[in-house]
């Protein structure tokens, strides 16, 4: 398993059976029972019709993955249809616009450990699921620090993905690191892999001391852009250092401000100076990372109540409004709690 979503443009009736297949043969390889792995399938059928018959088609994005020792399932499907004025109205069973029996958000819901959604008018739609293995699974409580999500997507037509992530967290705090191999394919994710091994590694607490770490330790591979987040809650700030056009953005209420990287290519060339952007460190702050998959012209106040979303909502969002299509294209958001 790793951080890479597969991701499935829906325009035709004809996909569904597929995907639908795909979906459940993942699920039984990672341990759902058939019961569970059925009701996967009717999950996945609920979303890809909606988009068929709503949406005029979307985009399903999905990935196994492994967390506390609990196998799961994650899914976004998004859309740019006519979207809800209502959510809390179509979510109650019963409810149709298309004179249907009306159950299709409803079972989604039921059926997994996690569903969250958000939509416009005339903007369309996103929904973030989560299925667990057991049916039963209670999802933790969030705890003080950071509630993340993120998304990582590989350039068309290649199998791996040279945009990458990792986060450490300690009692004394946490680091992120987002970076992004140059190019895409093979090369790319070797070097970004790389990278995530030295930073797993690392034990410099300075972001730009975690740099030169990752710098001296993929001398051999293509190279990457890199930038890297620290709190430390003792201190209660951010450290903010990178090298490369990886987007990093805080938001503080309804206020934000972008961090300008240094230039360079981390295994390459980097600045003989690197100095941390300090920020105090907040409750309620959010951050935003991404590679240059996405466009960087976006601004969440165009989107009513986002803040309040997921993290994976806003990930989302975010994706479907900027995607470029031309690279990898990977986004994390951390909400700080």
């Amino acid at each position: 398993m790793d951080n890479t979503f597969s991701s499935y443009k829906i325009d035709d009736r004809s996909l569904i059976a597929f995907i639908k297949r795909e979906i459940h043969n993942l699920a039984l390889h990672i341990g759902f029972t058939p019961h569970r792995a059925a009701e996967t399938d009717i999950i996945v059928a609920e979303l890809t019709s909606n988009l068929i018959k709503y949406a005029n088609g979307g985009e399903l994005l999905y990935r196994a993955n492994l967390e506390d020792e609990h196998n799961v399932i994650e899914m976004y499907c998004l859309d740019k249809g006519v979207g809800f004025e209502n959510l809390s109205k179509i979510m109650n069973d019963g409810y149709s616009s298309s004179n249907t029996l009306g159950h299709g958000l409803g079972s989604i819901k039921r059926l997994s450990n996690d569903f969250q959604i958000y939509s416009m008018k005339n903007w369309g739609c996103v929904q973030y699921i989560k299925i667990y293995e057991k049916a039963d699974f209670v999802l933790p409580a969030l705890q003080s620090g950071l509630n993340y999500s993120a998304i990582a997507v590989n350039y068309p037509g290649e199998t791996t993905c040279g945009d990458g992530y990792h986060i450490k967290i300690s009692k004394r705090g946490f680091q992120i690191f987002f970076g992004d191999g140059l190019g895409h394919g093979e090369n790319a994710n070797e070097a970004v892999q790389l990278a995530i091994k030295a930073f797993k590694q690392s034990i410099e607490v300075e972001p730009s001391e975690i740099i030169r770490d990752i710098h001296t330790k993929v001398k051999k591979s293509r190279g990457l852009v890199a930038t890297i987040a620290v709190v430390d809650f003792n201190s209660e700030v951010w450290k903010i250092c990178g090298v490369g056009n990886i987007s990093t953005r805080i938001y503080d209420g309804m206020e934000n401000k972008t961090y300008t990287p240094y230039n360079g290519i981390i295994g390459h060339n980097i600045p003989r100076t690197l100095n941390a952007t300090t920020v105090p460190y907040k409750k309620h702050q959010i951050i935003v990372m991404h590679s240059d998959g996405l466009r960087t012209r976006w601004n969440l106040n165009d989107m009513t109540s986002i803040f309040k979303q997921h993290p994976g909502i806003i990930a989302s969002a975010l994706y479907k409004e900027n995607l470029r299509g031309t690279d990898d294209a990977s986004i994390l958001v951390g909400k700080i709690m």
